[in-house]
């Protein structure tokens, strides 16, 4: 308590901590290239000193200096806290209102060695997704956090905490926006220079927000996944013996080997860099390692003849696996792969995103620092032999499909033979894991709502499991096939997620639901709490990879044909919806997932405490959250979408959405257009 008393007393400054420089025994960012003017250096050293009295400057000045220029960024090393960084209990933090201390529970909980990437970069996933720009902002967060009163909301700028401002009880306690660049400067480019400059952010989707709750996200809705492929691909979601190809380990992609193995296949990812391999291996979510392609080689057959469950880590090149999984192909006439993707962090693929197969992960790193031109050539053409590999085992039988992490669109970029004759500009010759798979479950309303136990005790985890589980069970009596298929796989999986070591971080659950399942969830939660079966209050949020959360052509919002999946509109009104419907904090963003310039996308956190307010907000929130998206795929044509909009407005008698007209005759198009 005393240590969480002051972390949250402000900037140390008399005495200043000591300069420690980066903890060898943690994973730290690679080195960023902002290719600053020295102009422009002296601009990014002005910026951050700001924080401090000119006193201190002289000190600071020269020590920020030389992190810009061996970094590519000042993230002031001297003040990163010796607390151990974790999601204490609620009740220990120092705060005037529930509401903050649930914020910075939160906040602690991305930044936790066993959740973060990067945990001194301040980077909780995905290479590059930042929590904060330094930690100065970190610590004047928790300060303002600490001292904030249920009349004020706190203002946070891609990172920067503007301040405390007066507002009401009703309003949320944090509103945040990252990287909100005017749309003709969101370039890769210019992000690099403004994050150097520290006057924007890239926030991914749920590290700037503060909503991260390590890979369980990615792992159940990766299952969701491949259990959906093998029935719209493989004509069954029975996937013993079957084998799914892909790779990353690092972040959010580490989850992939636990899905496969939950979801029944076989599960090989490739991955270069040894340090996130051995951690997944070492958590029990990878069952084995190899280095050895032969010995790869050897174990998919040997896995997929028996039909065992298995996740097999590759220690190299997925390039190199692909073109193996090839010759072997073309050499035996045997095809050992049956589904295929990728979940290298392509949305940032010349900053340590994706590796080329050309070179070393040393070798890989050092040309990224000294010659950035050429890395980008050899990335290029990288990608080209993945996709000629990927090409011709498609043409054998395989199925791939694009995980969302823009693997298509750089490959596009890189000039591999990825295009589809006559497809729009969001069609590329794989469809993205939304155009065939997730998209219709987003437009029946699900998508991926969770909760934190804020206890941190893991009873409570496990009485909110039975909750909710048996609220699924109870809807799922009265809904169509359709969506009870949806209810099932998830009451499956909220059944047996205290069996697989997924929690890591907070005591955290996250499942798929839609609109009715998510409110009665939340209301039940919450009256558990005030009946004191479940022990504190509970943070309910959700991925921005959801229903209305993101306007993403190339991934959430790749199935809306309508020529809209350029526009924001989705995203932009849930942020500012969910703001004035009760939830406690909510966040903006540029990026996420698909990269700089290419996405906007918004979340929230609601605190449920067990009192009739927090139930009201729930509802009314949740139910917004929901339908905002349903509504604006319905307009956009999606007929599954057309049926839940439909079904929502009669139990919900003051909702009324604008309903499209479907065009019955084509023919009147071709006669008005000829005429």
């Amino acid at each position: 308590m005393s240590n969480l008393k002051e972390l949250c007393s402000g900037l140390p400054l008399d005495p200043m901590p000591s300069n420690r420089g980066r903890d060898p025994s943690v994973p730290h960012a690679p080195v960023r290239m902002p290719n600053l003017t020295p102009e422009e250096e002296r601009l990014a050293l002005r910026n951050v000193l700001r924080y401090f009295p000119p006193s201190h400057h002289n000190i600071l000045a020269a020590e920020f200096a030389q992190e810009l220029r061996q970094y590519g960024h000042i993230y002031m090393y001297r003040f990163c806290p010796l607390i151990h960084m974790r999601a204490y209990p609620i009740d220990q933090y120092p705060c005037r209102t529930r509401q903050a201390a649930s914020i910075m529970l939160m906040i602690m909980n991305n930044l936790d060695h066993a959740v973060a990437q990067f945990p001194q970069e301040l980077v909780t996933y995905g290479g590059n997704g930042q929590v904060f720009s330094n930690w100065a902002q970190f610590r004047l967060v928790m300060y303002y956090l600490s001292e904030m009163t249920e009349e004020q909301t706190l203002v946070m700028y891609s990172g920067h905490p503007a301040g405390l401002f007066p507002s009401l009880p009703s309003s949320p306690r944090a509103i945040i926006t990252n990287g909100m660049v005017i749309p003709n400067y969101s370039s890769r480019e210019q992000y690099e220079k403004m994050f150097a400059l520290g006057v924007s952010m890239y926030g991914q989707m749920t590290a700037g927000s503060y909503c991260y709750i390590g890979p369980q996200g990615i792992v159940h809705g990766t299952m969701l996944t491949v259990l959906n492929a093998g029935r719209r691909y493989l004509g069954s979601d029975d996937l013993r013996g079957r084998v799914l190809v892909t790779s990353g380990l690092g972040g959010m992609s580490g989850a992939q080997a636990k899905a496969a193995v939950i979801a029944g296949c076989v599960g090989v990812i490739a991955e270069v860099d040894e340090v996130p391999l051995r951690k997944r291996h070492e958590q029990g979510w990878l069952m084995e390692v190899t280095s050895d392609i032969e010995h790869c080689i050897q174990r998919i057959r040997e896995a997929k003849r028996s039909k065992t469950p298995l996740s097999l880590g590759y220690h190299g090149n997925v390039v190199d696996l692909w073109e193996r999984l090839l010759t072997e192909y073309e050499r035996t006439g045997e095809l050992l792969v049956d589904l295929g993707s990728d979940q290298t962090s392509l949305h940032n693929p010349f900053s340590g995103g994706y590796y080329p197969a050309q070179l070393s992960l040393h070798q890989a790193k050092q040309l990224m620092a000294t010659d950035p031109a050429r890395f980008k050539t050899m990335v290029h053409e990288s990608l080209c032999r993945q996709v000629a590999a990927i090409n011709k085992l498609s043409e054998a039988g395989m199925f791939f499909w694009d995980y969302g992490n823009a693997f298509l669109l750089e490959a596009q970029r890189a000039g591999a033979e990825v295009e589809k004759e006559g497809g729009g500009a969001t069609e590329f010759r794989y469809p993205s894991y939304v155009q065939h798979i997730m998209g219709d479950i987003f437009s029946l309303g699900f998508g991926p709502f969770r909760w934190v136990c804020t206890s941190g005790d893991p009873r409570d985890l496990t009485l909110t499991d039975d909750i909710a589980a048996t609220v699924l069970e109870e809807i799922s009596a009265n809904v169509t096939e359709r969506v009870r298929q949806q209810y099932n796989d998830n009451i499956r999986w909220i059944r047996e997620a205290g069996k697989h070591s997924m929690v890591v971080g907070s005591q955290a659950r996250i499942l798929y639901s839609d609109q009715k399942g998510r409110v009665c969830i939340a209301l039940a939660i919450n009256q558990a709490i005030a009946d004191r079966r479940v022990s504190a209050p509970v943070v309910i949020s959700r991925d921005h990879h959801d229903v209305s959360g993101t306007d993403s052509p190339f991934r959430e919002t790749s199935n809306v044909y309508d020529g809209s999946a350029f526009c924001a509109d989705m995203a932009v009104q849930n942020f500012v919806g969910d703001a004035f419907r009760g939830a406690t904090w909510v966040s903006l963003h540029n990026g996420g997932g698909v990269g700089w310039g290419e996405v906007m996308n918004g979340g929230f956190g609601l605190l449920l405490d067990g009192t009739e307010e927090a139930a009201k907000r729930a509802s009314l929130m949740l139910n917004w959250d929901v339908s905002n998206g349903v509504a604006r795929r319905c307009w956009s044509g999606n007929s599954n979408a057309y049926e839940t909009i439909q079904r929502t407005m009669e139990e919900q008698k003051q909702l009324r959405v604008t309903m499209p007209y479907p065009v019955q005759d084509e023919d009147v198009l071709d006669r008005a257009l000829k005429g």
